[in-house]
């Protein structure tokens, strides 16, 4: 389990909100860092391992047509993924990962391509990140390694908007909970 995992649990737990995954080319290694951090059960929902093309659309909601035209490696693809997920299960966030992690090129997209996205409840806070964000990716390296650096990225990038959204009080409620000043 990474620090990043364990930083995303305790986060989601100050802030009593719940977690959802889909995944594709990461096939359940978002969801099983998670589930590493003891804990875990008070915020991740589940997760929705989605490899097959046709699966996206029918657990996801993911559109068909926008499959057929661009395929599964695509950033519009990964942001209907998460917020697909979110509904689904029934969570707070949603996170999802596409891409493409080789040997071969997918859908004319090269190895190392790769989106990630995050859904998040849309809040009335000033600067609120709320809503949904895709970050598109190009990886080096071998199968694994591209596979790795997806699951440490998409991470991140909740990291980063839970981060964002966090107020004042909720950093001082949760320094104190943490035996902080």
């Amino acid at each position: 389990m990474s620090s990043a995992a364990t930083e995303l649990v305790r986060l989601l737990t100050v802030r009593g909100e719940t977690l959802a995954v889909a995944e594709s080319l990461t096939g359940g290694l978002v969801a099983a860092e998670i589930t590493g951090v003891p804990g875990a059960s008070r915020v991740f929902r589940g997760s929705v391992t989605a490899y097959a093309t046709e699966l996206k659309h029918e657990l996801l909601g993911v559109d068909a047509t926008l499959l057929d035209q661009r395929g599964a490696v695509d950033p519009q693809v990964a942001g209907q993924m998460a917020a697909g997920v979110r509904k689904a299960l029934g969570a707070d966030w949603g996170i999802a990962t596409t891409g493409v992690a080789g040997p071969d090129p997918q859908d004319g997209k090269p190895v190392g391509t790769v989106f990630v996205a995050v859904d998040g409840p849309l809040t009335a806070r000033a600067g609120s990140a709320g809503g949904g964000k895709v970050e598109a990716l190009r990886l080096n390296g071998s199968r694994a390694e591209i596979r790795m650096e997806s699951v440490r990225s998409v991470l991140a990038v909740l990291l980063e908007q839970l981060a964002g959204e966090q107020t004042g009080n909720e950093r001082a409620q949760d320094t104190e909970r943490n035996g902080g000043f």
